[in-house]
């Protein structure tokens, strides 16, 4: 039985997350800090069994873990997983994993001293439109991937549980960007999920194309390329609906996935078919965290399944430090290393 905590108790926490280990016999969360006014009211709640604390010092001075779950805004990520990983216990982080390649590299080598587990929250992976797409790929209808395009398209920023209504998503001191890193996160390990192939380097525009008043953009568009793919992606907080819409071209066909539908057009003829689910459904997505949970665990007990999920945030940290970069730059074409 592994013991947990968790650390940031928000909505994505106990809505998202408690549902996935709740349903799990071989975990058990024991604790959870969060320093914010009213979040021991919503822990007694999801986790009646669970005990609360302010801080995670004091939560470490009491109980006894195996790892932690680090759900807190992503400034904090960095420090949370790197005193976590101290202790040696293992570190499943929400997205962003960090918000620099300097904390990245500091944090993948304390884990490695360490050897413990350090595996970022890749839930969408897990999704079945995103299932459903990767399934057609491995299945070789499309041929060889050469283009994928990847738009999310929301109304307004994502709302937080947070004291006093305050929204860090928009305080980019606390969230490290606006809609680039709230879904651009996403977009970039599944993305590379559907064209089998890291790019190598990044063009990019960010802008604030209706919420002129923030400190973060409210659009992002990029584009990504190596010699053999180009992907697109366009994120917006500023559109007049709530959609999603992936498009993967092969040498042999391609598939569109938008909404509930998929059409697909390849090597075996074209063809139509319903999902159950959509991308924009929902914001904390419970029925994806199984998936993040397996991995974790298994990742926990053997030490032979870490570095592809870890390879994953460190492709999404590179490309998005290049990816504000390039905006600063005009959109000017900029290395990812």
């Amino acid at each position: 039985m592994f013991r947990g905590a968790i650390l940031g108790a928000g909505n994505v926490a106990l809505l998202g997350h408690v549902p996935g280990w709740q349903a799990r016999s071989d975990v058990t969360i024991v604790a959870a800090a969060d320093a914010r006014p009213g979040a021991e009211a919503a822990v007694r709640e999801a986790l009646p069994d669970a005990r609360f604390y302010r801080s995670a010092e004091e939560l470490y001075a009491k109980e006894t873990l195996d790892f932690v779950d680090v759900a807190a805004p992503p400034a904090t990520h960095a420090a949370l997983a790197g005193e976590a990983l101290e202790r040696s216990l293992h570190v499943l982080c929400e997205k962003p994993l960090v918000l620099s390649s300097a904390d990245l590299l500091a944090l993948t080598a304390l884990a490695t001293r360490k050897e413990r587990a350090l595996v970022t929250v890749h839930n969408w992976l897990y999704a079945e439109p995103i299932l459903r797409a990767r399934e057609i790929v491995a299945s070789g209808a499309l041929g060889d991937v050469r283009r994928v395009a990847w738009s999310v398209v929301r109304k307004e920023p994502a709302r937080v549980a947070s004291g006093g209504g305050v929204n860090w998503r928009l305080d980019p001191s606390v969230s490290g960007g606006g809609i680039s890193v709230d879904h651009g996160w996403h977009a970039l390990y599944a993305v590379r999920s559907l064209l089998l192939d890291d790019w190598t380097s990044v063009s990019a525009r960010f802008e604030k194309r209706r919420f002129t008043e923030l400190l973060v953009e409210d659009t992002a568009t990029l584009s990504l390329r190596s010699d053999r793919v180009w992907a697109e992606i366009f994120l917006t907080w500023a559109g007049d609906e709530r959609s999603n819409r992936i498009e993967v071209e092969g040498s042999r066909g391609r598939v569109i996935v938008e909404g509930t539908r998929v059409f697909v057009d390849g090597a075996l003829g074209a063809s139509e078919e319903a999902l159950l689910t959509s991308l924009a459904d929902g914001s904390q997505h419970p029925e994806w965290f199984a998936g993040v949970a397996q991995l974790f665990v298994g990742e926990m007990t053997d030490s032979a399944r870490r570095g592809g999920n870890l390879a994953e945030a460190a492709l999404c940290v590179k490309t998005l430090e290049a990816a504000r970069a390039s905006s600063e730059a005009g959109g000017a074409w900029r290395p990812v290393a």
